[in-house]
C-alpha cells in the first residue's frame, strides 16, 4: 500500500512552475541569519520551493477570511478572523527550524501589515527538575516529557485572541529558562514549530490538530537524518568547547571516539524510537510534505488531496 496514498507527489520542477510571486527576494544574509546548525538551504530553495508555498498559505488565509464572514452573516453579528495557524512537524534534526523561520520572514514580506509569530514546543517541556520527579528523564522528547495540556491551552487561548506566555527552552542549558516568557498576544498568523507538533495528548476533549489551519511535515530517509543528526552534535560540541554553562560542555572532555559513539547511542536510543513510533506516525496528518534528499535539497512535494 502507497505511504502517500491520500497526496499528489509534485516533482520540484513542477511545483516551482505553479506559481510566480512578486515577494521581494532575500539576501544571502539574510537566509544565513536564519539557517539552523549544520542544515542546507540557498535562494534557489526559496524561489522553487517556498515561494510557491507562500502562494498556496496566502489561499488558505483568504479562505479563513472567507468563512469568518459567511459565518457572521449567518450568525447575524460580527465574527473576528481568528489567527491563520501553521504546524511544521518532523524529526529532530531534519531541519523544521530553518523552515519555520524562513516561512515567518517570507509571510511577514508577503503580508507586510499583518503580525507573524513564532513559537517553538520546546517551551512545553517539562523542567529537567520535573521529569526527574517523574522518573522519565531518559524520556525526554518523547510524547510524555511535554505538558500537553498546556500547549492544547495555548492553542486555544490564541484561537481566541487571548494572550499567552509561553515558556523559553534553552539548548544551551537544556532545560526550560527560569522566568523567562515568550508573550504571545493576537497575533494574524503563528507558526508552530516542533516534533510533536502533530501529536494529540490523551484523553482530552480538544485535539492539537483541531487548532491547525495548515500543517508541514519536513520528511528524509532515517539514514540521512541519523547522519545530519552526527553531524549537528558535533557541530553542538565545537560551540560549547569554552563555555563550561552550556550543556554540551561535559562531553567536550571525552576523547573523540566516545563522544562519536556516544551521539550514535543516543540517537539509537532516543531519537530514532522516537522519530519510528511518534513523529513519523504523524506525517499523513500533515497538509503538506517537503521531502528532503542528499544536503537537505527538496526534490518532492506531497500535496494532501482531501
Amino acid at each position: 500500500m502507497n505511504e502517500f496514498i491520500n497526496f499528489d507527489e509534485i516533482s520540484r520542477k513542477t511545483w516551482q512552475n505553479l506559481y510566480n510571486t512578486s515577494i521581494a527576494p532575500l539576501t544571502h544574509d539574510e537566509l544565513e541569519s536564519i539557517r539552523s546548525l549544520n542544515d542546507e538551504i540557498s535562494l534557489q530553495d526559496v524561489e522553487d520551493v517556498y515561494l510557491p508555498l507562500i502562494h498556496l498559505l496566502r489561499l488558505y488565509k483568504k479562505n479563513l477570511e472567507d468563512m469568518s464572514y459567511s459565518k457572521g452573516l449567518f450568525l447575524q453579528k460580527i465574527v473576528k478572523t481568528p489567527p491563520l495557524i501553521i504546524g511544521i512537524s518532523g524529526s529532530v534534526a531534519v531541519g523544521k527550524s530553518t523552515t519555520a523561520r524562513l516561512l515567518q520572514l517570507l509571510l511577514s514580506r508577503a503580508f507586510p501589515k499583518l503580525t507573524v509569530d513564532l513559537v517553538t514546543t520546546d517551551g512545553f517541556l517539562y523542567t529537567t527538575n520535573d521529569l526527574k520527579n517523574m522518573g522519565i528523564l531518559d524520556r525526554k522528547g518523547f510524547p510524555e516529557s511535554y505538558d500537553m495540556e498546556k500547549l492544547t491551552s495555548f492553542l486555544y487561548h490564541v484561537k481566541n485572541g487571548e494572550k499567552f506566555e509561553v515558556p523559553i527552552y534553552s539548548h544551551e542549558t537544556y532545560d526550560i529558562l527560569p522566568n523567562q516568557s515568550q508573550i504571545i498576544d493576537s497575533p494574524d498568523i503563528l507558526i508552530v514549530e516542533g516534533i510533536n507538533v502533530l501529536q494529540n495528548p490523551q484523553n482530552q476533549l480538544l485535539y492539537i490538530s483541531d487548532f491547525y489551519d495548515f500543517s508541514i511535515y519536513v520528511d528524509a530517509d532515517e539514514k540521512l537524518i541519523e547522519k545530519w543528526y552526527l553531524e549537528r552534535f558535533d557541530s553542538l560540541l565545537k560551540l560549547a568547547k569554552y563555555d563550561p554553562t552550556n550543556f554540551y560542555h561535559q562531553f567536550t572532555k571525552m576523547p573523540e571516539d566516545k563522544v562519536i559513539n556516544l551521539a550514535r547511542e543516543i540517537w539509537a536510543r532516543v531519537n530514532r524510537v522516537n522519530l519510528r513510533e511518534y513523529i513519523e506516525p504523524t506525517r499523513n496528518r500533515a497538509e503538506i510534505i517537503l521531502h528532503k534528499t542528499e544536503n537537505h535539497y527538496i526534490d518532492k512535494i506531497y500535496l494532501k488531496k482531501f
